[in-house]
């Protein structure tokens, strides 16, 4: 990409996020339930009304939905989310230190997926219509089908209570906390992607450049080293990309399972107590950081493509 390219990108970036606060703003306003009366229960206060109706006058919430709107954009501006109803915390300070755990066990699930769907996507492309070939493909199709929470109450009742070789409750303290979390958002996406593998291996080697080296007699291991893997893994790259930014806001389901302390499991606290600002500044640090990766991504593709570098 350009710098033009990625300026547009960029401004791009700026107007959805606009739309993205807006409508998260405006969905939060329509809510139901008083912010004022949830900040004060969860500090174990029951507040009359005269109460209520003064804290709200000094928290601007009288104010119209436009006036609040441009307040809350401006201070966003300058790093400031507002103050979490529930737990009485800066947002800022909140989101910062969940999304350090929620990074590593997004890692940590990336490489167990790729350690996992590459060779095997491989493996099921080179034999293809082979009895392994069909063992892989089964397995890929009950991976996808199992849903990630039952997933992780399987490997719970088997790994911790019958076995009692990993606790239940997960921290991202240690290594051993990590692995039951990470390989429950591992299964699903490792049978989309040997799936994903398999269909660009085999697409590349029914190719015409594929055919002719075939043809002049190129070692078949080095067709598959400089021909195939290189130009069929790169279209993965793109999805590689959008896996890491769904994870980083979609591990809500198995953080909760697990107790895990990252940005999902804080979501969802969140959604429960009408934490309102808390909310807001999840939705939007998760649409900078998806849409960080996917630029990062697009502009990767011109250093990893020599096709597209030749094209400039």
């Amino acid at each position: 990409m350009t710098a033009k390219e990625i300026l547009s990108r960029l401004a791009q970036m700026i107007i959805v996020l606009i739309g993205i606060s807006f409508v998260t703003f405006l969905l939060t306003y329509l809510s139901p339930g008083d912010p004022v009366r949830n900040m004060y229960l969860a500090n174990g206060i029951m507040p009359d009304e005269e109460q209520v109706a003064v804290t709200r006058e000094e928290m601007g919430l009288n104010d119209s939905f436009l006036t609040q709107y441009g307040r809350w954009v401006s201070n966003c501006l300058h790093g400031d989310f507002g103050k979490s109803y529930s737990l009485n915390k800066p947002v800022t300070d909140l989101l910062a230190a969940r999304l350090m755990p929620t990074l590593k066990l997004a890692i940590f699930a990336m490489v167990i997926m790729l350690a996992v769907s590459v060779p095997l996507g491989v493996l099921s492309a080179l034999h293809k219509d082979k009895p392994i070939d069909y063992i892989v493909r089964g397995l890929t199709f009950f991976g996808v089908s199992i849903p990630n929470f039952w997933a992780g109450l399987l490997l719970i009742l088997l790994f911790c209570v019958q076995l009692k070789m990993l606790p239940v409750v997960s921290s991202a303290g240690t290594f051993g906390d990590m692995i039951l979390p990470a390989v429950t958002l591992a299964l699903s996406m490792s049978a989309k992607y040997t799936r994903q593998v398999r269909a660009a291996i085999l697409d590349e080697l029914s190719s015409d450049h594929v055919i002719g080296a075939r043809a002049r007699g190129v070692a078949e291991w080095k067709i598959l080293w400089r021909n195939v893997f290189p130009n069929a893994l790169l279209p993965l790259i793109t999805l590689f990309g959008l896996s890491i930014g769904s994870l980083l806001g979609g591990t809500s389901v198995v953080e909760v399972i697990f107790s895990y302390p990252g940005l999902g499991n804080l979501a969802v606290s969140a959604i429960t107590s009408y934490d309102y600002n808390l909310i807001q500044g999840y939705v939007l640090w998760v649409s900078v950081i998806y849409m960080a990766v996917n630029l990062v991504v697009d502009v990767s593709y011109r250093f990893i493509d020599p096709r597209i570098r030749a094209r400039r």
